[in-house]
């Protein structure tokens, strides 16, 4: 399974959402949806953001702020979400506002509460991102011909996205091919 479907796969079970809901107020359905459409989104960006050098490097720095190995649920329950809107911003940087709107115009939900939900899940993807980085590293080095677009090996990230996801024959690819392959290539290539 790719990066955005583990990510996926964990930040929509019932205790996620539920933990979701209890910071912004809003609804199972209108949390999911949003999840389906921000997920791909933050993917997207952090992929742009570490495509330079400079921006690889103050991504790996982020990440190793944000090691926890708590259960994403967990963490999105404790979220600080005063550190979650900074993260944000720096994904999305001078388009923040801009991508909030689309988000909000799209799912249909206010753009305050688009934004409260994102600086609620953004600790959380960072650690999540951390995660696969330090399992994808892991994996290229015991085997340097891996091929991160094939998936991730799953035994690290178990325990942390809430166990073993829904088995897929043929991951499916979100629109744009946004699978976080890139990204976790990217990093990998940072960590030798």
């Amino acid at each position: 399974m790719n990066l955005l479907g583990l990510l996926l796969n964990a930040m929509t079970s019932s205790s996620s959402v539920n933990n979701i809901s209890g910071k912004t107020g809003l609804s199972s359905k209108q949390i999911k949806l949003l999840l389906r459409i921000a997920l791909p989104l933050l993917i997207k960006y952090l992929t742009k953001n570490a495509s330079t050098q400079s921006g690889a490097s103050s991504l790996l720095s982020a990440l190793m702020q944000h090691r926890s190995t708590a259960r994403i649920s967990d963490q999105l329950k404790d979220a600080d979400t005063d550190d979650g809107s900074r993260i944000v911003r720096h994904i999305f940087g001078e388009e923040t506002n801009d991508v909030v709107k689309g988000i909000a115009d799209e799912s249909g939900i206010d753009a305050k509460k688009v934004g409260l939900a994102l600086a609620a899940i953004a600790p959380a993807l960072l650690s999540g991102l951390s995660a696969a980085t330090t399992s994808a590293s892991a994996q290229v080095q015991a085997k340097p011909s891996v091929n991160l677009a094939d998936g991730l090996d799953l035994g690290d990230l178990i325990g942390m996205f809430g166990g073993a996801p829904a088995v897929q024959e043929k991951p499916q690819q979100p629109a744009g091919g946004i699978d976080g392959s890139a990204l976790l290539g990217a990093l990998t290539a940072l960590m030798k």
